[in-house]
Parts: C-alpha cells; sequence; structure tokens
C-alpha cells in the first residue's frame, strides 16, 4: 500500500532515551485505543551542512549506524508487542534527522507522538531546525509527554476561544475522550484589559466578558459537538485569567491538555502562538498542539 494510502495511524519518534520511552508507550496505548497502527520511526540524523550537497555526494550513514537504528526500532516494536500484542506495529529507519523524518511520515488523520525532551522534540519539531524544509508543516496533531506523565484518571483539558483553531482543538479532544472514555472540560478565559474597579463586587467590564465567555463556549461547543459526541461528560471552567495560566490550572493533573494554534504553516507554526508555547513550556503532563492544517 502506497504510504498516502495507509489508513491513519500513530506515529512514535524513538531515540533511545527514556522520554522518547514514554512517548512511546503513551503513543503505543492510544494506537490500542484507537485501533490504529502503531508507527515507530527512528532518524539517523544527516548532517544539516550536505543538505547543500549534490544526492550522489550527501552523507550516509556506517552500516554500524544503521544496524543501531535497526536494533533501537526491533526493541521497541518488541517492548510495544510485549504489552499491546495485539497491535498493528510498523518501523521506519531514515537518513535524515527525527523532526523531519516525523513530518515527512505524517499524514493527514494520524496522530505525532513525541518526547519533551528526547529527539529535541519541542526546540526541532516546533521550533524548526536547518535542515527541515521550511515549507513544510504537520499535517496532524502533535502529542509532546513528558517522562513523568501523570496516571491516567480520564479527563481532558481543551481551550477554547472562539477561533478556528480552538475548534480543532475541541474536535480532538472530543475524539480522544470517544476512544479513551474520559470527560471533557472545556476551558475559556479573559483577561480585562482596564485598571481594576475599586468598588467591590464585579465591575460591569468584568460582567461583560463574563457574558461574552460564556456565549464563546456555548458557541463551540454548539458548533463542534455531533451525534456521536454529544453524550460524553462535558464540563466547562471559565475565568478571568492568563489564558495558560488557565489551561494549567484547570489542566493540573489532567490525562492530556489540547490546545490549538494560529500558525501561518511552516514547522515553526506549531507554536507561533503564544498560548500553545506557554503551555508546551510549562506543563507537567502530556499536550496535544492543533496545527493550522491538522484536520483537513
Amino acid at each position: 500500500m502506497n504510504a498516502q494510502e495507509r489508513p491513519p495511524a500513530v506515529i512514535a519518534g524513538v531515540d533511545g532515551s527514556p522520554i522518547a520511552g514514554a512517548a512511546l508507550a503513551w503513543a503505543a496505548d492510544t494506537a490500542a485505543r484507537y485501533g490504529r497502527q502503531l508507527r515507530i520511526v527512528h532518524g539517523l540524523g544527516l548532517p544539516a551542512v550536505m543538505g547543500t550537497l549534490p544526492s550522489s555526494e550527501r552523507y550516509q550513514p556506517g552500516d554500524e549506524v544503521r544496524e543501531a537504528g535497526h536494533a533501537l526500532l526491533s526493541e521497541s516494536a518488541e517492548h510495544v508487542r510485549a504489552s499491546h500484542p495485539e497491535l498493528d506495529v510498523a518501523t521506519v529507519l531514515a537518513s535524515e534527522d527525527a523532526p523531519e523524518v516525523l513530518l515527512d511520515e505524517a499524514r493527514h488523520g494520524d496522530v505525532i507522538v513525541v518526547g519533551s525532551r528526547g529527539l529535541g522534540a519541542v526546540r526541532a519539531i516546533m521550533l524548526g531546525s536547518v535542515s527541515l524544509r521550511t515549507s513544510s508543516h504537520a499535517p496532524c496533531p502533535v502529542v509532546v509527554v513528558p517522562e513523568a506523565a501523570p496516571e491516567p484518571r480520564g479527563r481532558l483539558v481543551v481551550g477554547v476561544d472562539g477561533s478556528e483553531s480552538s475548534r480543532r482543538a475541541l474536535r480532538f479532544a472530543l475524539e480522544h475522550a470517544l476512544a479513551t472514555d474520559a470527560e471533557v472540560v472545556v476551558v475559556n478565559s479573559w483577561e480585562v484589559p482596564l485598571p481594576e474597579d475599586p468598588t467591590d463586587g464585579p465591575s460591569p467590564h468584568e460582567e461583560m466578558f463574563d457574558r461574552q465567555s460564556e456565549e464563546v463556549v456555548a458557541g463551540v461547543l454548539a458548533e463542534v459537538i455531533d451525534d456521536r459526541t454529544q453524550a460524553l461528560e462535558i464540563s466547562a471552567v471559565r475565568m478571568q485569567a492568563d489564558p495558560v495560566d488557565a489551561l494549567l490550572e484547570a489542566g493540573e493533573g489532567a490525562d492530556l491538555i489540547v490546545v490549538g494554534s494560529r500558525g501561518r504553516g511552516g514547522v515553526r507554526g506549531l507554536v507561533m502562538g503564544s498560548t500553545s508555547q506557554g503551555v508546551l513550556s510549562r506543563a507537567h503532563g502530556p499536550v496535544a498542539v492543533l496545527p493550522p492544517h491538522s484536520d483537513d
């Protein structure tokens, strides 16, 4: 089957580090719940400087490097099959560096899973590097998993603000909740851009923002919820706070925090939004970022 025609998969990057191992475990659990193939990928790290040379002169990893890569993938696949014997597992070894392999391998409908430091995930994938094609962008959600992820509690947190990026985030959160039998907490926050009213009680400005927040949450839920997801347990948290602080507070101990991104495309687009960037840098648990074209 052509790679473009394969069914949606969960793609995990491995490099032998404990953090990448935690990401692989999360990816395997998710693939099993989704009923999807797990694709384990490893990049051998084509030096960026060689990208300017003709293809015939480009660096090719030696036999020892390739053997080590194959061994890592085999060990990773065996480890996954021991805990998920029913899972369809495929491995991918490529000469390029890990971020490029992950992005080249991904298709619409997939989920990329990486460790928060393994593979240099946040910096290399989210911020880009010289070896990546500047015009490329992740076509699917990217989940960043820390080494010490909390035990599952059946709760997902998703930030919404009425934008298309937050609708993408909510759609993904609802789909993940269906697969994991989790409740969904929808978070919306606002900041009053005026000096605090010295009188007791909420000011008219605060009441206005509160009403707008209620309308935003109700509107997004009405647009996104469908016949399949309407039976899910969904609650809303609305507060006057910085969006990052609000998501982190509501997401403490959650299985997953989901945020959208307003990036303009390209690899850097994954973290162009200050909210997604702030959550990624401060969250203690897994975070899913929905790039601009992740649900085309």
